[in-house]
């Protein structure tokens, strides 16, 4: 009986631990990708920074946008426009629209990444509805801005880049401010 109970508080502390080390996880990774550039994460700057930067107009990069939603959404979002051709060190806005397909109000988060990795140290947001709880009510159908540049120091081998979206539903619960009426929410991740 005294094995049994030393083993079930054995057990006990192995699951707290492994709880922990997966809570521990999340902002590790973000470090991390934030360091290597792994996983497609962007920067952001200030709209003053964006407004500074040197344009090289001897210079376009493409630059396409693909948008996802998870199953378990019932939403369609798509990007206004398929691609579009920018000067590193220009100020360019991309719209989305968002939909919600289902006759509840539902509330979602779209995660963003850039391929190739490498590409997204230098892709950088002033302003992004991403990471930002959004609403939408049955039917609504809104649109997102998202201003970004391309930094002058992309390695010239690298003339297309990829802006990826992924909305999932967002928990009922979740201590930030929804933004229901918020078109392009800045937003302190990326």
């Amino acid at each position: 009986m005294q094995a049994a109970t030393r083993t079930a508080k054995k057990l006990t502390l192995v699951a707290i631990a492994m709880f922990g080390f997966g809570y521990a996880l999340v902002p590790l990774y973000d470090v991390f990708c934030d360091i290597t550039g792994i996983n497609g994460k962007t920067g952001e700057i200030s709209q003053a920074e964006a407004d500074s930067a040197t344009v090289d107009t001897n210079r376009l990069i493409t630059v396409e946008f693909d948008t996802n939603v998870n199953s378990a959404l019932p939403w369609k979002f798509i990007a206004a426009e398929y691609k579009m051709k920018v000067h590193p060190g220009e100020v360019a806005e991309a719209v989305f629209i968002a939909e919600n397909q289902s006759d509840t109000a539902i509330a979602g988060r779209a995660v963003p990444s850039v391929a190739p990795a490498k590409a997204s140290l230098f892709f950088n947001k002033t302003e992004c509805f991403c990471f930002t709880r959004q609403v939408l009510e049955p039917g609504e159908r809104k649109e997102m801005v998202v201003r970004f540049v391309v930094d002058s120091d992309l390695p010239e081998k690298i003339s297309t880049m990829t802006l990826s979206y992924t909305f999932f539903d967002a928990l009922d619960g979740e201590e930030e401010t929804v933004t229901a009426n918020t078109i392009g929410a800045n937003n302190s991740k990326g």
